[in-house]
């Protein structure tokens, strides 16, 4: 019988804990059932093993990515939602660097981590068709403004800019960019 008060949530709360605490690498089984209370073999009654619970831990943070970007698109459309976006996903990682660094990144097929993997995507891909941009053009788009945020977002985390230039003008120089490389559609 599983222990009054543990949960796949709490056992996935638990392991986002030790990830913010101590980074990625840090994410074992002994360590959530530690942080947890618990003896180790009481977690296999929610979750099967370490690889189901970074899947879980990665479903978790895109869930979080998801509903940030989501949010902050709402109600905006081309460069504006564009604008948004970019802030809200940087904001997101340099936020929680070790959390967004824990996703996985995998080309196999993992249902719980593709049907959130698809809503991230979505919301992305309903912020670039303002530009009226459809099928390969779309997924370039997306792919490039995925790499842009990433990049710069993964650099500022990890303390990657160590000129005295502020941050904050060279990101909004990056949006101007990206925003300035979408095609303008006929009005």
């Amino acid at each position: 019988m599983p222990r009054a008060g543990l949960s796949p949530d709490a056992v996935v709360d638990a392991a986002i804990a030790i990830v913010d605490a101590e980074g990625p690498d840090a994410l074992t089984l002994a360590a959530v059932a530690g942080k947890a209370g618990v003896a180790t073999p009481s977690l296999y009654k929610h979750v099967r093993n370490l690889a189901e619970l970074r899947q879980l831990v990665t479903v978790r943070v895109m869930e979080e990515l998801a509903d940030r970007l989501g949010n902050a698109a709402l109600g905006r459309s081309r460069d504006d939602a564009v604008r948004a976006l970019m802030r809200a996903y940087r904001s997101y990682v340099v936020e929680h660097p070790s959390r967004y660094a824990s996703m996985e990144q995998s080309a196999e097929p993992l249902e719980r981590v593709d049907a959130v993997a698809e809503r991230l995507l979505g919301i992305i891909l309903a912020v670039l068709r303002g530009y009226a941009l459809k099928g390969p053009d779309l997924i370039h788009a997306a792919r490039c403004l995925r790499s842009a945020v990433h990049g710069f977002a993964v650099l500022e985390a990890a303390g990657g800019f160590g000129l005295p230039e502020d941050l904050e003008a060279s990101y909004e120089l990056l949006i101007t960019m990206v925003t300035g490389g979408l095609p303008r559609p006929r009005v």
